[in-house]
């Protein structure tokens, strides 16, 4: 059996390596998104640089990176470790991707996708919570950074009640504490109340070699 943790870990840090949100900014504008904005390849940054159309096709492909790793476990080896195994590794590879120079995003969203493929009803019901709290906040971190904490305490909930297996929990439980931690920064600014809102913060980051935002 080890090798099947082996070859989904590969297959989730592979695919989740990716670098959606790069590749969407030298389609939509040319640019490397990394030199705006929060300087991360992620959905958020795309939304303040690139715009809502590029955001909403980034968010598909960063879902796609979390689906797609557990998918291809649950065929591989229909374990649910397993499929933790690549669920995390997809999140690393977001993250910290091989294919753009180990950095990349903060994880929300193909943690998210993650989730959605182990346990498709309960993720999918805590999607208008987190719409609801950005839309009453208009700062996406806001809703990150509270709903992963919040999705790991359902999941759990709902694997002691025999809902489904264990390893799911202990999947979210690992993505919620990595998304909370690289959201640190974030946190910071939110305590200190300078952290930016929806359609603000995608400027061209101050001492990085490229060209103003267009």
């Amino acid at each position: 059996m080890w090798w099947e943790f082996l070859v989904c870990a590969a297959i989730g840090y592979g695919v989740g390596s990716v670098p959606t949100g790069l590749i969407v900014g030298r389609v939509a504008k040319g640019i490397d998104i990394r030199e705006y904005g929060s300087g991360k390849t992620g959905v958020t940054n795309v939304l303040r640089t690139v715009g809502t159309r590029w955001a909403a096709v980034a968010l598909i492909g960063d879902l796609a990176k979390g689906i797609l790793p557990v998918i291809a476990a649950r065929i591989i080896a229909d374990e649910p470790y397993v499929m933790t195994v690549a669920g995390v590794a997809a999140a690393v590879g977001h993250d910290f991707p091989v294919f753009a120079g180990f950095n990349g995003g903060r994880g929300v969203a193909t943690s998210y996708g993650a989730a959605l493929a182990m346990s498709p009803i309960p993720a999918a019901a805590l999607l208008p919570v987190g719409i609801g709290v950005l839309a009453a906040t208009r700062i996406m971190s806001v809703m990150t950074v509270g709903l992963a904490p919040v999705l790991a305490i359902v999941f759990v909930i709902l694997a002691a009640t025999g809902y489904h297996p264990w390893a799911y929990a202990v999947y979210t439980l690992i993505a919620a504490a990595l998304v909370v931690v690289l959201h640190r920064e974030n946190i910071a600014r939110l305590i200190a109340g300078t952290e930016p809102k929806l359609g603000s913060g995608g400027e061209h980051r101050a001492g990085v070699d490229g060209p103003e935002a267009p």
